[in-house]
């Protein structure tokens, strides 16, 4: 599976920091019963990649990827136990596209886009959106660099995540905020899906041409 054929399943991307594998699964469920199919659990915890290779065996139509990705050797681990994606917050050294599972790398500068574009990336995570200049950096970007398209990551909530959905250079959003810390804690998988579902019903723009 292609890198946009992931991204464009979904106008919503959860970006999950998850501190219990027992909750792992419970979750996953709950954002794909809302519409929420593509699914980053980010390497910030311990579990982190238990809950990967929990959420991979077990939660069936869930395209599960890796975040907070910061080295060519963390790229092939999730490649190494089936991860669909790997998504990162800047460029890794010595990671080019062709790598062992599509990345998605962060960038917030022009110059950052342009080293990612030698690479051979043409879709990249705005990071972080609310400090890189968000939705006018976006539109900046559009007509110098117009083989790229963006899932802008950082700041995106539920009240601007439509604005960013509307620009023709955004394939989607990643966001925290379908999967509230509270929620999580608690147990409330009934809440998580309904947030996926409103999540799920933005609008998204039109699927770019497929990456050969």
């Amino acid at each position: 599976m292609t890198l946009d054929q992931i991204l464009v399943r979904a106008p919503v991307v959860p970006v999950l920091i998850i501190d219990e594998v027992a909750d792992a699964v419970p979750l996953a469920r709950a954002l794909v019963a809302g519409g929420l199919s593509v699914l980053e659990i980010t390497l910030r915890t311990p579990v982190a990649m238990a809950c990967v290779e929990r959420m991979i065996g077990e939660v069936e139509g869930a395209v599960v990827g890796v975040g907070t990705v910061l080295t060519a050797a963390q790229r092939q681990a999730c490649a190494d136990i089936g991860a669909a994606f790997c998504v990162s917050p800047g460029l890794i050294a010595d990671s080019p596209a062709d790598g062992p599972v599509p990345l998605l790398p962060g960038v917030a500068t022009a110059t950052e886009l342009m080293a990612g574009l030698a690479l051979g990336y043409e879709r990249f995570k705005l990071f972080p959106a609310n400090v890189a200049g968000g939705i006018d950096a976006l539109k900046a970007f559009a007509s110098p660099f117009a083989q790229a398209r963006f899932c802008p990551t950082g700041g995106v909530n539920a009240k601007n995540a439509a604005d960013y959905l509307a620009l023709p250079n955004v394939i989607c959003v990643g966001g925290s905020w379908v999967a509230p810390v509270d929620a999580v804690k608690a147990g409330d998988w009934d809440r998580i899906a309904q947030l996926a579902r409103e999540a799920s019903a933005l609008a998204q723009p039109a699927a770019a041409p497929t990456e050969g």
